[in-house]
């Protein structure tokens, strides 16, 4: 069951049940982008367009049309080559794109909570630019110290719910302005009710005071050696202190961390957070909860490695990046919100879904141009839900691996002599007194 006419190809498989037709028309609509006359490629086509080539991000649009049209058998469907398609894109521009993700951004149901708080994180990454003059114009090479970057860089900042890894917000632009800069614009989304975790970068005074100033509480992790004078004592070891004009609670801790097969090491922890009552919020509970700020560094490896396959974006304007990164949120956050629908409604933590499983399962529906309208019989979980319940991962465990770089810059020889097993750990915390 698709569209008719010229609007055929426009789906994204049983994806599309989540961005449907009547969404895209709307903020198509909104944004004033629908085409004049009914084209070959009308607009909401060229929408679904851009949705589908993250699917398949190792492939040109032509090929990914290709895909789009292959379950429509007998129907009959435009066949345009890719200066059309080229043409078609800038047409819609980046305004649909980005009403499309404030349309379907926000925390899924299900979603991590700690004592009624809703847990999530915020963090930023970088991702690369074909190598093109105006790219280059716009975003630069990164440099550093082997020199500059191969490509342009761009810096994405988001704020992401624990558990479902869904995508609350994001902001993105040059690397050149930092990440506490770029924050500022994404604590909009935060209110009452809310947790935020975050790692030292963001430990500063007007960022604190902002965050603490929508009513969410946050919980932040300090450098060890900053200087945090107590002004009252709370029962637990932690302490009192004032940031800024910002009244926190803080909790100096240290982890021995006890390797399976490895030798044992100790981290220190120093974290501040505004949940100053500590018989409501024990601070060994606040140790282990700040753990949780690692779903974020999932989703961004979920977005750049298991999606994007490491590759750099397709767009050689600024313009084109920008609605390819708006097209790249939007289907992220379909596929997230496809595994949460599956795992609350069987009582399934999300973290044991696999998203590997979600994505190739939603390009071949798209392929098949199957589950595009839901039947008279709904099913709730769909095929893709099906698919992440018929292979979950087992349940977490305790483990440690040490950072490392993954990829080494010499084929010939890794970087350094490093223990690059993984170790099922036992972990006791101990609170320090100020």
């Amino acid at each position: 069951m698709v569209a008719t006419g010229a609007f055929a190809p426009g789906h994204l498989g049983e994806l599309t049940r989540i961005i449907p037709f009547e969404m895209v028309d709307a903020v198509l609509e909104s944004t004033r982008a629908v085409q004049a006359r009914v084209r070959a490629l009308p607009s909401r086509v060229v929408v679904y367009l851009l949705l589908a080539a993250v699917l398949f991000a190792e492939l040109g649009y032509e090929q990914v049309w290709a895909r789009m049209t292959a379950g429509l058998a007998g129907v009959p469907v435009a066949d345009p080559v890719s200066s059309a398609l080229s043409q078609a894109r800038r047409r819609i521009g980046i305004a649909p794109l980005r009403a499309l993700f404030d349309l379907i951004k926000g925390p899924a149901a299900g979603a991590a909570r700690w004592r009624g708080l809703l847990v999530c994180a915020i963090d930023g990454t970088s991702m690369f630019t074909p190598d093109s003059p105006a790219n280059v114009a716009a975003y630069g090479h990164a440099g550093g110290g082997n020199g500059p970057s191969g490509y342009p860089m761009l810096r994405l900042l988001a704020v992401v719910a624990c558990g479902t890894r869904t995508v609350i917000d994001a902001v993105f632009g040059t690397p050149s302005v930092g990440e506490i800069t770029y924050a500022p614009p994404l604590l909009g989304c935060l209110g009452n009710d809310m947790l935020l975790l975050a790692d030292r970068n963001f430990a500063a005074a007007d960022l604190i005071g902002a965050v603490a100033g929508t009513g969410a509480d946050l919980l932040f992790r300090c450098r060890n050696n900053r200087k945090l004078p107590m002004t009252g004592r709370c029962g637990d070891n932690s302490w009192l202190t004032r940031i800024g004009t910002t009244t926190v609670r803080v909790i100096a801790a240290t982890i021995l961390v006890h390797q399976s097969g490895g030798p044992a090491r100790t981290e220190r922890y120093l974290l501040i957070t505004t949940l100053t009552d500590h018989k409501r919020y024990p601070a060994p509970e606040l140790v282990s909860l700040y753990h949780q700020r690692w779903e974020i560094e999932t989703s961004y490896l979920e977005l750049k490695s298991t999606i994007l396959g490491g590759r750099v974006l397709r767009a050689r304007t600024p313009d084109g990046i920008a609605q390819e990164i708006y097209a790249l949120l939007v289907t992220y956050q379909a596929l997230r919100i496809a595994i949460t629908d599956a795992t609350v409604t069987t009582g399934t933590t999300a973290d044991r879904a696999s998203f590997s499983i979600a994505l190739n399962t939603a390009r071949d529906q798209l392929i098949l141009a199957a589950g595009i309208i839901a039947g008279t019989t709904i099913d709730l979980i769909g095929t893709i839900g099906h698919a992440v319940l018929d292979h979950l991962l087992p349940a977490r465990r305790q483990r440690t691996c040490p950072r490392i770089v993954k990829r080494a810059i010499s084929k010939h020889r890794a970087k350094g002599n490093i223990d690059r097993n993984s170790y099922k750990i036992t972990i006791n915390i101990t609170i320090n007194s100020g």
